[in-house]
């Protein structure tokens, strides 16, 4: 949860994270959808474009708007829960990383607390669905396979057993681990900082805070998500075949690429995520408490 006057109940915190999640989502899945594309392999083994502005022109004069919203869904129940359970965890694991005196929280022990509750929420939620939405994405490229997110759920399992959905686990929970340290842990630094300074919390700055968060938060873990959506493609591959599958494409930038897409995804995203998630909460509060 966001640094907030008073204690917010867990119910709360798992509503109003799932509600900003699924919202965050659905306003900025085209930018994912780019990142995506960008990220995987055509079947002949060379790198897809690397230009994601190109990769949008092309699929929409090719395949049509739509198109654009491949695997959508399963990213939006994704993110409800991730969100949900990411907003939730976060609550019950700063108390323990708080210091037991003051209940305060240092920038050191926020990215602490944001790290585990990246790896709860990874474990539970988006390893799965992160896994479902890139096969949607990379199959519509070619074989064409899946109907739907419940038929491709249905395939993998026949393939690969229950394995197959956690394909990139050790990608996808670092990128999480370091993604909601960064993010939780950025986003409480700069309201603390406000806070100290009498700064007022209104829906503007806690938009520019999570824009902050989401920056810092893109830069510092996109190798992770690049990894991750390589071992996460149709045919799915583990860990380490992806990593070196990327530096033989392109080298070690090509562990930064997708970087514009999800920028412009992590910026808006961030500001969406926290802004929603504050006025939900405040909406939520009085009804629970």
């Amino acid at each position: 949860m966001p640094a907030q006057e008073g204690h917010t109940p867990p119910i709360v915190s798992f509503l109003a994270g799932g509600i900003a999640g699924g919202v965050e989502a659905t306003l900025t899945y085209p930018f994912e959808f780019a990142k995506t594309r960008v990220q995987l392999r055509n079947q002949s083994g060379a790198s897809a474009s690397k230009n994601p502005f190109l990769v949008v022109s092309q699929v929409f004069r090719n395949e049509g708007v739509r198109a654009l919203y491949k695997g959508c869904s399963t990213l939006v129940v994704g993110s409800i829960a991730k969100d949900g359970v990411r907003f939730l965890s976060f609550d019950a694991i700063k108390k323990a990383f708080a210091d037991p005196e003051t209940g305060a929280m240092s920038p050191v022990r926020n990215l602490l607390a944001g790290m585990c509750t990246g790896v709860v929420a990874s474990t539970f939620a988006v390893t799965p669905t992160e896994r479902i939405k890139t096969a949607l994405i990379d199959d519509a490229r070619h074989a064409k396979r899946f109907q739907s997110s419940f038929h491709a759920v249905k395939v993998i399992y026949q393939e690969y057993g229950l394995t197959g959905m956690y394909h990139g686990y050790a990608g996808t929970t670092l990128k999480q681990a370091g993604a909601t340290a960064f993010r939780m842990g950025t986003y409480n630094v700069l309201k603390d900082f406000e806070r100290s300074r009498q700064i007022e919390q209104t829906t503007a700055t806690n938009f520019a805070n999570g824009a902050v968060a989401g920056i810092v938060t893109t830069y510092a873990t996109q190798p992770f998500d690049t990894i991750k959506t390589r071992s996460q493609s149709a045919k799915g591959a583990s860990t380490m075949d992806a990593f070196r599958s990327i530096l033989a494409d392109d080298g070690v930038r090509a562990l930064w690429r997708g970087t514009t897409m999800r920028l412009g995804r992590t910026v808006f995203s961030g500001g969406i995520l926290f802004a929603v998630y504050e006025q939900i909460a405040a909406i939520l509060n009085p009804v629970f408490k």
